[in-house]
């Protein structure tokens, strides 16, 4: 899929004097709001300016973020005008539309509450030192980030992550499913009115719980410190 490449570097170009994060986290909402349909073709898009103000990075590092993107197609650029969506987004993201569009964020929660307690014994048996150290550089990032554009992104690199440490292809596969299901508009809009800076930290101490029971290899404390956290984000998103 034209979103989702697992085997891309990760924006090494984009990796110089302004870190990883918030290169990451631009190209991140950008792809979000392309994928749900907040932006359209011909939409004119922020300043490089309002980027770097908002995403805390360079205009240099904005700039190499949008021409990226304008290569594979997605965005268009005038000189003196500005960063547009391309004319051709529709066709282009149609296909990974209608993978889910029929899907809720009931659903998607549903679906989560099944799938990720049970992936705790692979991870456990699998992950190696080297998976936790990500899990936890993720759980570091997100706790210094200075917006929730940059706490989103590291939330869902974290959860990645601990699906990466299963080690099982098809499991990364239906993992990369539902972070196309999280992309989509009404997850996202629901997902910012619910984050409180209250709400937010104590995801990060239920994110810290689960890392820590991982690495402890202790299936039944992972398992249970996992199934409470999803059903806490449930709560808050839904209400139940």
């Amino acid at each position: 899929m034209l979103f989702v490449d697992r085997a891309e570097t990760v924006m090494t170009q984009l990796i110089e004097e302004d870190g990883i994060q918030g290169a990451l986290a631009l190209k991140n909402q950008i792809l979000e709001n392309l994928r749900s349909g907040r932006w359209i073709a011909g939409q004119k898009l922020p300043t490089e300016r309002k980027l770097s103000e908002t995403f805390q990075i360079g205009r240099s590092t904005v700039r190499r973020v949008l021409a990226q993107l304008k290569a594979k197609g997605l965005l268009r650029q005038s000189v003196g005008s500005g960063t547009y969506v391309a004319d051709e987004i529709e066709k282009t993201i149609s296909v990974e539309r209608a993978a889910t569009v029929n899907v809720s964020p009931a659903d998607l929660m549903e679906a989560r509450l099944v799938l990720e307690p049970s992936l705790v014994e692979l991870i456990v048996r699998n992950a190696t030192a080297a998976d936790f150290a990500e899990m936890e550089r993720c759980c570091d990032e997100a706790e210094a980030a200075t917006s929730l554009e940059l706490f989103e992104y590291w939330d869902g690199a974290l959860h990645r992550q601990i699906a990466a440490a299963a080690h099982n292809n098809f499991v990364l596969d239906v993992f990369e499913s539902m972070n196309r299901v999280r992309a989509t508009g009404e997850w996202g809009a629901m997902k910012r009115k619910s984050v409180t800076p209250e709400r937010r930290a104590a995801y990060q101490v239920e994110h810290r719980a689960i890392v820590r029971a991982l690495k402890d290899r202790d299936i039944d404390q992972a398992r249970e410190a996992t199934l409470d956290h999803l059903v806490h984000v449930r709560k808050n998103l839904l209400g139940y």
